[in-house]
């Protein structure tokens, strides 16, 4: 197949042609800008739903692999070598299918230089979809950092009042980390004699003297983008000042890569050493839950209360990660996507109130439900997703990871399962303390009742996110059929290594 026409090639760089038609594009027509960056995204997300035409769902390994050489590093060799397994396979489909959705809220409330805007976001589109897909590391590197420059220029750019300080924030901590990571896979690739993540898997005895180290060095980089206690710092202001497209691909698909990377490269190619850092781990997740769900209570503004729970939701990602069993890996992938849509729908809610009243305090609203009663009915539903009500998506990825971490041999504790059920009850507060103030009640601003119900095109923009709310909530048996072989995969390669421990 000719290297262009290859699927995984097809869906990453396809934006690439939505860019150039909008750089051929003058600065007025900005109807034409915004068309072309919508419809190019569709088309990437078709050619998603084409790639997972052709996954055989039920193999476990990679799939539709291209592999060919790019570029020379002294002796050593760096390839194109992509690929795609069942995790791989839903974060591009989460990828693919936010960034439409994004783009169309972006409508009326992106109107300077909207031409830049969506050269970027394409932009952030390649990146993200090549992060996952990368199986060289030198690649994966590449597309990983490259991911920065759009979102930096986002925030920078179309952000809030403190909207440098943000972008430059969050460029210093995820390149610091990203610069660790980068020495570690030199040092992997030099005595290895491989950049290829195959290669790197079959012979992690050529580096294993180093594997803690090496662990460490990844972790750094992930952790970070996830980003996991204590280093989530530059999350709460990139969330408030980026603007409402950008919070939803930040929280929506950018976190995710951190912890996709931990289960591509930390688990995969240090097994011994996860095995080992499993329990400090789980305990970092288990501090990030209750911590992310504490400070979210108190605050007062909207988008910063959805910023930190972000750090709390990512923290059950994480505990069921490093329970490194079946259950707990298959749920932390599931909680990715689930954190994408409830997350996504809710930083577009508060996007449609902000473009509204020009504010995002609590205090500012009041019984609104009475007012713009659509929004208010839509808006319950995604506080009830992200707050874990059974029947809905978040409650399938929260209960999967609860019960991989309690029946977790590695973890060996079923504490870590019983505190983070803690911060369970904790989101339900804060979600619905958020819902009451804002919705609920009697109309406390009189300007309020001026306010405009959801527009057809701002539903155009929920409503696919809450009907795979709803089927992950109903139906997840598609979800876990996807990942489960590849999982399944993955648990062996770790519970050798921690049987070969003992």
């Amino acid at each position: 197949m000719n290297l262009l026409l290859h699927p995984l090639t097809l869906v990453t760089f396809l934006p690439l042609v939505g860019i150039v038609v909008i750089a051929l594009l003058p600065e007025r027509q900005r109807a034409a800008i915004r068309w072309v960056a919508l419809l190019t995204s569709l088309a990437t997300f078709g050619a998603a739903l084409w790639v997972l035409s052709l996954f055989a769902v039920g193999n476990g390994g990679m799939q539709l692999e291209v592999s060919i050489p790019w570029l020379s590093l002294g002796t050593f060799l760096v390839n194109y070598h992509m690929g795609v397994d069942g995790v791989s396979m839903l974060m591009v489909l989460l990828t693919t299918f936010l960034t439409p959705i994004a783009i169309l809220s972006t409508w009326t409330s992106v109107a300077d230089r909207v031409k830049g805007f969506m050269l970027f976001f394409l932009l952030l589109e390649v990146g993200m979809t090549g992060v996952f897909l990368a199986l060289d590391l030198v690649l994966f590197y590449v597309f990983w950092e490259f991911t920065l420059v759009p979102m930096y220029f986002l925030i920078g750019i179309w952000g809030g009042e403190r909207r440098v300080y943000a972008a430059v924030k969050f460029f210093l901590f995820t390149m610091s980390g990203s610069l660790l990571m980068l020495l570690a896979i030199l040092y992997m690739g030099f005595t290895a004699g491989t950049f290829d993540w195959t290669g790197l898997v079959a012979q992690r005895a050529a580096f294993a003297g180093a594997g803690l180290w090496l662990f460490l060095a990844f972790a750094a980089a992930f952790a970070i983008k996830v980003p996991m206690w204590p280093l989530h710092t530059w999350l709460p202001d990139a969330h408030v000042e980026a603007p409402t497209a950008g919070s939803v691909i930040l929280a929506g698909v950018m976190l995710k890569m951190g912890a996709y990377g931990f289960i591509r490269f930390n688990l995969t190619l240090f097994p011994e050493i996860s095995v080992r850092a499993a329990p400090w781990m789980a305990a970092l997740a288990v501090i990030g839950i209750l911590y992310g769900a504490a400070v979210s209570y108190m605050q007062r503004d909207m988008k910063k209360l959805v910023a930190y729970s972000s750090v709390s939701h990512l923290g059950f990602v994480v505990l069921g990660m490093f329970a490194l069993n079946q259950q707990g890996i298959a749920g932390s992938v599931l909680q990715m996507v689930n954190h994408g849509l409830s997350t996504g729908a809710l930083f577009l809610v508060v996007g449609m109130l902000y473009e509204r009243t020009h504010t995002r305090e609590m205090a500012a609203y009041g019984g609104v439900w009475k007012i713009v009663p659509l929004m208010g009915t839509l808006m319950l539903v995604v506080v009830l997703s992200s707050a874990g009500l059974p029947g809905l998506n978040g409650f399938v990825g929260e209960f999967t990871i609860l019960l991989g971490a309690y029946g977790s041999q590695i973890l060996g504790s079923p504490w870590f399962a019983g505190l983070a059920t803690i911060g369970v009850i904790l989101a339900a507060i804060y979600l619905l303390s958020l819902y009451e103030k804002v919705f609920l009640g009697p109309v406390r601003v009189e300007e309020r009742r001026a306010l405009a119900d959801i527009t057809p095109r701002e539903l155009a923009t929920l409503i696919p996110l809450l009907v795979v709310i709803f089927w992950i909530g109903l139906y997840p048996k598609f979800f876990f059929a996807l990942l489960n072989p590849s999982v399944e995969q993955l648990v062996a390669l770790v519970q050798s290594a921690a049987v070969a421990m003992r």
